[in-house]
């Protein structure tokens, strides 16, 4: 599909409606994959309309029936062409994405948030967290979407948000600045634990690289536009998780614990660590994958890691 062809096609279109319509039906003929925020077309088709028109969902609703200015079907129009075209997740064609009910800046510098631990992070991680929580460490930060959620969550918590790309903690930075929590969630370039040695946290939450070598091989075109840095773990997928169970005890407090998600990759980890009660978490919004373990446990199987 051409612009020109797809700008003819809508020239009988005029409301909202109308066009959602035809952005649900469009992309759902296209073959693309829906993952990064949205999981169907007419999401993914309501998230760039909203965009266009700069409405909430809500006032897409109430605004249904009316109609869009040509500047404004053109504009629609040209991205949902992007969309399928370049295979781009719809996230970094507007520039947004939501966490946590939060709104971040992205772009192919970082991952597009989409974690289950959000819900998690919604219930202060209850039942698994006792407070009080002063002290709370993100490993492999990406956005900052789980460190900002985190400081959201615990208003009385201090947040360091690590990751071993600079580029990833610029757009972080940015994030910080968004929810201004400058001073209240800090951004450390590191390798894991590198730079936070002899620190220790009532909350380690990580969503790491965790993709094994056969999916990365089988990944639809719009992770491609992802950086590698943040899916690619090795052979198993397991890689830096190894290193984040083995190095745990050592930053956590004594009834702190560490959540970890490692998606696809939970059943690798279970056949190569039997004998660790991993405990999984059942989502009521959808995802697996997160499992969570206290200090104690950690130190009980650190040998093992």
């Amino acid at each position: 599909m051409g612009l020109t062809n797809a700008t003819e096609a809508v020239t009988n279109l005029r409301s909202i409606l109308d066009h959602l319509r035809w952005g649900v039906t469009t992309l759902q003929g296209a073959d693309v994959f829906f993952g990064h925020g949205t999981d169907n077309a007419y999401s993914e088709a309501k998230l760039l309309l909203s965009h266009t028109l700069e409405l909430d969902f809500e006032q897409l609703e109430h605004f249904r029936d009316a109609a869009l200015t040509p500047a404004e079907q053109a504009r629609f129009v040209e991205l949902i062409e992007e969309r399928i075209q370049s295979r781009k997740p719809a996230a970094y064609l507007i520039g947004k994405a939501w966490f946590a009910g939060l709104p971040f800046v992205v772009d192919e510098r970082v991952l597009v948030p989409r974690s289950p631990i959000a819900e998690l992070i919604e219930k202060a991680f209850e039942p698994w967290l006792a407070p009080p929580v002063e002290r709370i460490l993100d490993l492999c930060t990406g956005s900052g979407c789980i460190a900002i959620a985190c400081a959201y969550a615990f208003p009385e918590a201090e947040v360091d948000a690590l990751d071993i790309s600079p580029e990833a903690l610029a757009v972080a930075e940015q994030n910080i600045e968004l929810h201004q929590l400058e001073g209240r969630v800090i951004p450390l370039l590191s390798d894991l634990y590198e730079t936070v040695r002899g620190e220790r946290y009532d909350l380690i939450v990580t969503n790491p690289p965790y993709v094994d070598a056969d999916d990365m091989a089988d990944l639809p075109a719009e992770f491609h536009h992802e950086p590698e840095l943040g899916l690619a773990a090795g052979e198993d997928g397991l890689d830096l998780v190894r290193t984040i169970l083995r190095e745990a005890p050592d930053h956590l407090t004594e009834h702190g614990v560490l959540v970890c998600e490692v998606g696809n990759s939970m059943l690798a980890l279970q056949e190569a660590f039997p004998q660790v009660p991993f405990e999984w978490v059942e989502f009521a919004f959808g995802g697996d994958g997160v499992f969570v373990l206290s200090r104690a446990t950690l130190l009980e199987h650190q040998y093992e890691f």
